[in-house]
């Protein structure tokens, strides 16, 4: 398996430090507010990561931390009179309610930023007594980020550069404008720590570097979130830490892109900002599960409610052909037609295609590609009136669906019952376009009788009052069978 390394700025083999286990962290959300739509791309992401190195058989061991004391949820409690502590519990609940519908698996440690403030402490003394970090009169404590040969090395950024454009504001008691906070002193209001500097609290960038260490060890294999949190989040985290204990921070740096809202930034200054439950409200999660795993993770995402849509059309399409090779497999005799030999060779280049795409680093898009090269292969040979009848041909079939079982654990899409789901979406869609299923029920029912009548006027009529609304009637042998178009 091959990973894009953002600090080699290149796809290299992936290969753990441990023979057989995966030591992985992944920067978490700040508990402020509800998850939007970035936040559930970096979830997938992560967790399909997480799902194929498991399938591939290493013990993974995956941490994705809470930021649940800064700056945002001090400012949220302070305009709700409540507490931070409160404030998170909320938004972590958030999370838990928003993720565990998208399908995302529960990480093996949870950290919280206020459960490891002693630890944090502890490093900013450690750097503090290595010339690395500095205190200042009003008790904040500063890292010296030229103090740090290697700063910018994950981003690629030159430290003079940076500086060049750099101030130190008014106030500020910073030797370097580039220079970042470990530790902040306590001012009325805040939640407040006891440590070796007097009162306080710890900087943003200091919790992953302690949280990571203190769970996984350093190095571990690696270290993941969004293209944002480069610079400057990881590259402090890599400055303090490497800084700290003379080790590699972590082996493996990958980032996911970015999202756009209809080709813009997304950003709550332009009116574009979508959490996860504005996209709950309108479509079915495992809907806005697949759009995510449709794109490669590194490129930029483009949402749109069109691109949705097609989602939407996609996941049914896939859906459809799961149930109709289930319901091709109950026939009761089957012939001994023999299948061409290349629709087996077919099929197996579909399956070592999806391995090949996946560990291509993780290339989703390319993966599902061959997930619909299979269904369409079975859609060939259940609409061959011959082939259909083979024995051969529910062989092929049976195999399909044991591939879709793996697929499925590995994406997370596809894995439910497949008439549950479509009746699902079929529900889901039906509200968004204003379409009543109580009424089509009602004119499917009244159609029925009108064709045993033979009243094929009315029969007809209905029909076309169906298609104005948007719905198409199916006669199946089991009884009419009602979509939206």
């Amino acid at each position: 398996m091959q990973l894009f390394n953002t600090m080699a700025r290149a796809k290299e083999p992936f290969t753990p430090l441990h023979p057989g286990k995966v030591a992985m962290y992944v920067c978490g959300i700040t508990a402020y507010d509800l998850c939007h739509i970035g936040h559930a791309r970096s979830s997938v992401v992560f967790d399909v990561l997480v799902r194929y190195l498991r399938h591939l058989g290493y013990d993974v061991t995956f941490v994705r931390n809470f930021t649940d004391v800064d700056d945002k949820i001090i400012k949220k409690a302070g305009s709700e009179n409540t507490t931070c502590a409160a404030i998170a519990e909320r938004y972590i609940a958030a999370f838990y309610e928003d993720m565990d519908k998208l399908g995302i698996l529960r990480a093996d440690a949870e950290p919280r930023a206020t459960e490891y403030v002693a630890a944090m402490a502890a490093m900013a003394e450690r750097l503090i007594e290595t010339g690395h970090a500095y205190r200042t009169p009003s008790g904040d404590v500063y890292f010296r980020v030229r103090s740090f040969d290697g700063y910018g090395k994950l981003s690629g950024r030159d430290i003079d550069d940076m500086r060049a454009g750099a101030r130190i504001a008014p106030g500020d008691e910073k030797e370097d404008p580039l220079d970042f906070a470990l530790w902040k002193a306590s001012k009325p209001g805040e939640p407040v720590w006891e440590s070796p500097f007097g009162p306080g609290r710890p900087g943003w960038h200091l919790e992953c570097s302690v949280m990571s260490e203190k769970i996984l060890g350093i190095p571990f294999d690696i270290h993941g979130g969004g293209q944002d949190l480069i610079f400057p989040h990881h590259e402090n985290e890599i400055a303090q830490s490497e800084a700290a204990t003379g080790k590699e921070f972590c082996r493996f740096w990958v980032h996911n892109g970015f999202v756009r809202i209809n080709t813009e930034k997304m950003s709550k200054s332009l009116g574009n900002f979508i959490t996860i439950r504005d996209i709950y409200k309108r479509y079915l999660p495992e809907v806005l599960r697949f759009f995510l795993v449709s794109s490669h993770y590194r490129s930029p995402l483009d949402y749109s409610d069109q691109a949705l849509d097609e989602a939407e059309k996609g996941i049914k399409r896939l859906y459809a052909a799961k149930a109709q090779m289930e319901q091709a497999l109950t026939r009761a005799k089957w012939s001994g037609t023999k299948l061409p030999a290349e629709i087996a060779e077919e099929l197996a280049k579909h399956e070592q295609g999806f391995t090949a795409a996946m560990d291509d680093d993780l290339n989703t898009a390319q993966a599902l590609g061959h997930v619909f090269g299979a269904v369409r292969l079975a859609g060939r040979l259940m609409e061959d009136k011959t082939l259909a009848k083979s024995a051969e041909t529910a062989d092929i079939v049976r195999r399909i669906l044991t591939d879709f079982e793996t697929w499925s654990v590995i994406l997370g899409v596809c894995g439910r019952d497949s008439q549950e789901f479509l009746g699902e979406l079929k529900t889901c869609r039906a509200a968004r376009l204003g379409i009543d299923p109580a009424r089509v029920d009602a004119l499917v029912a009244e159609r029925q009788d009108a064709r045993k009548a033979k009243d094929f006027a009315r029969s007809d009529a209905i029909r076309d009052e169906l298609a104005n609304l948007g719905v198409t009637v199916m006669d199946t042998p089991t009884g009419p069978q009602w979509d939206v178009a």
